[in-house]
């Protein structure tokens, strides 16, 4: 059978669906009890005991009919009977019945007297506590028995209803606490994985069930193991860049004493723009600890450098507070994208949009833009287009746009390359999770 429509109704965290699991079973298991306690018993016993009542009230209704003097029949079947037996000459009508909502086994009673008995009646289980009160109306008069409840019923058949009902709210209540501090570990770690691919790292201590504890210490060995490579990669970087500073500073040397030197000179350049590049790639992999940015001041204070690129703000959210960034390599990630934009078009914007779950930067351009066959190879590390756009930014060795990414990943976001709907040209878009 397929079940899939039923995925629809069922709750996404994991708290709602084993609290569903948890209480399910408890609340079918006291409707069914609930339902056959109350068919087999109360209304059974309660039927029994109203039918050998029944009797009793026909046998005196029989002597009305025969005795000549009907309230002396009564008084002598009441003592017998044991309930109290009036005959009235007036004929009243007959008032409706009264039974609490909540009263079962009254229901019950009510309905085997209006079966049984043949003449006109009105039952009345409220006007006096503990007792039945009885109207019967006959052609000698209207009949008036008081009869005790505990003869007729079973009694307070409720209060098993209620202590079931109680005994269950104080149960659920102990399970949903328990519940909660089983689940309060496996959303602090889940908690603490989400910022950590923000870039950010909450304390993890390995508490709770022992499946909990193991999904939290290797959370602890991957999330130890993913710094130690990013810090050895950083270092490596690092160190090999500054180790060839030295061979280069012997070549521009050479370059400049020997003769026909000014044709190494380009490639020496070069090469120093890619060691340069190098070190951004590196410095920015760094860890430079995230703290509140607000997002819609840093990015007018990087276009201050540009002369022309329009700032345009767009708030979804009345939460205008700062953002958890960090900050310089945003800033340079921004600056990495404006400084190509400038480069190649006229005409620049940078849209900041602030909504209740994400910050986005989008720069926008008039120019000649990226194919979109080429966007996925643009991204890529030392990657140079043959199109328009020949050299990516990042000192034209094609660096610029991987270290957007890299610091767009960083944050927990990414980096998509599109056309500009409103300017023609390309269209790059930081996408951030507050």
């Amino acid at each position: 059978m397929n079940f899939g429509w039923l995925k629809r109704y069922m709750p996404r965290s994991l708290f709602g669906r084993a609290l569903i699991i948890l209480l399910m079973p408890i609340i079918v298991l006291q409707l069914v009890v609930g339902q056959v306690f109350i068919q087999r018993h109360f209304q059974s016993v309660t039927e029994q005991m109203a039918a050998s009542v029944i009797l009793e009230l026909k046998y005196a209704i029989e002597q009305v009919a025969r005795a000549e003097d009907p309230q002396a029949a009564l008084d002598e079947i009441s003592v017998n009977l044991e309930m109290l037996l009036l005959l009235s000459d007036t004929t009243p009508p007959l008032p409706a019945d009264r039974v609490a909502f909540y009263d079962l086994s009254g229901k019950t009673l009510i309905q085997a007297l209006h079966r049984d008995i043949k003449q006109p009646l009105a039952v009345d289980l409220l006007s006096v506590p503990g007792r039945v009160t009885l109207k019967i109306q006959l052609p000698e008069g209207q009949l008036e028995a008081l009869i005790s409840r505990g003869r007729v019923t079973a009694i307070n058949p409720h209060q098993l209803l209620v202590l079931m009902v109680f005994t269950s709210i104080i149960l659920m209540i102990i399970s949903i606490l328990f519940l909660r501090n089983q689940i309060r570990p496996v959303n602090r770690l889940a908690e603490a994985a989400e910022a950590h691919g923000k870039g950010r790292d909450i304390p993890v201590h390995p508490v709770g069930s022992t499946e909990v504890r193991r999904a939290a210490l290797a959370f602890l060995s991957m999330r130890n193991k993913l710094e130690r490579q990013v810090e050895q990669r950083t270092q490596m970087l690092s160190g090999v860049s500054h180790d060839l500073r030295t061979p280069l500073t012997r070549l521009k040397l050479a370059a400049e004493l020997l003769e026909g030197g000014e044709e190494l000179k380009p490639d020496i350049r070069e090469m120093e723009q890619m060691l340069d590049g190098f070190l951004a790639f590196a410095r920015d992999n760094q860890s430079e600890e995230g703290q509140p940015v607000d997002p819609i001041a840093l990015a007018r204070a990087v276009t201050l450098k540009y002369d022309g690129v329009v700032v345009q703000v767009t708030k979804t959210t009345s939460d205008t507070g700062n953002v958890v960034l960090r900050k310089e390599a945003v800033t340079r990630a921004l600056q990495n994208l404006l400084g190509n934009a400038c480069r190649h078009a006229k005409t620049v914007r940078l849209h900041v949009v602030l909504s209740q779950r994400f910050l986005e930067y989008r720069v926008e351009d008039d120019g000649p833009g990226i194919a979109p066959a080429d966007r996925e190879r643009a991204l890529q590390p030392f990657s140079r287009l043959d199109e328009s756009r020949s050299h990516d930014t990042g000192g034209g060795v094609g660096l610029g746009l991987s270290i957007t990414l890299d610091v767009a990943r960083s944050h927990g976001g990414t980096l998509e390359l599109g056309k500009s709907t409103t300017l023609g040209g390309l269209s790059a878009k930081i996408v951030i999770p507050r």
